[in-house]
């Protein structure tokens, strides 16, 4: 079922505790200014609803998290979810995963989370998923030499074609799991969907991807 806009809700938007304008000059080198302490930086590209960033955020306390996600109907639900005991260590930010550069200086991320992305399944459109290698390249240049991937998908094919396409951009991999949640794997926080599929029976997929 496609979700209804909230036009009036999408408008206050930039009002909402945590809630960053789109703007690269106002955020480009200012991260530990913006958070007003120095830690280390972890993203979400295709945050969702916000349930696993949030999640994350409350258990990791120590670092600072920025759950990005492009769709404005979208991001207004985890922002939201953050209203009434807004989270010191979050942040909000509409951005195409494109234009992560402009926003990020080289090794300024230590890690970036993949979860249950588009997998745009037809061949002809592998180019627009998150763990194809061009925008592997892209990760590669904000994240710190060591620094990590890590990402889960319900989808078997998905799967297998971005473990190809780390392998094709230099990075290592490890921490395979096909059933993630039968595989006695400690302190997963689930996203929405994950909540779903899970509920479903259906296998979770799972992997860490390291730079350099």
């Amino acid at each position: 079922m496609r979700m209804r806009r909230n036009p009036l809700a999408e408008q206050n938007l930039e009002q909402m505790p945590g809630v960053l304008p789109g703007s690269p000059d106002k955020l480009y080198g200012h991260w530990d200014e913006i958070f007003q302490r120095k830690a280390p930086l972890h993203i979400e590209l295709g945050m969702g609803k916000g349930d696993f960033i949030i999640g994350m955020a409350r258990m990791h306390p120590d670092i600072n998290f920025i759950g990005v996600e492009r769709v404005a109907s979208v991001q207004v639900i985890a922002a939201q979810k953050n209203q009434t005991d807004p989270l010191p260590n979050l942040r909000f930010l509409s951005l195409d995963a494109a234009q992560l550069e402009l926003f990020f200086r080289p090794g300024e991320v230590e890690r970036i989370y993949l979860n249950f992305s588009d997998p745009w399944p037809k061949k002809r459109h592998a180019k627009r998923r998150l763990t194809y290698v061009e925008m592997l390249e892209v990760y590669k240049k904000i994240l710190k030499p060591g620094g990590q991937i890590h990402f889960k998908t319900d989808g078997e094919a998905f799967f297998e074609f971005s473990l190809t396409q780390f392998r094709e951009a230099g990075m290592s991999f490890g921490k395979i799991s096909r059933d993630l949640h039968h595989s006695g794997f400690e302190g997963n926080v689930m996203t929405e969907y994950e909540k779903r599929f899970s509920e479903m029976g259906l296998p979770i997929f799972r992997c860490e991807v390291w730079n350099g």
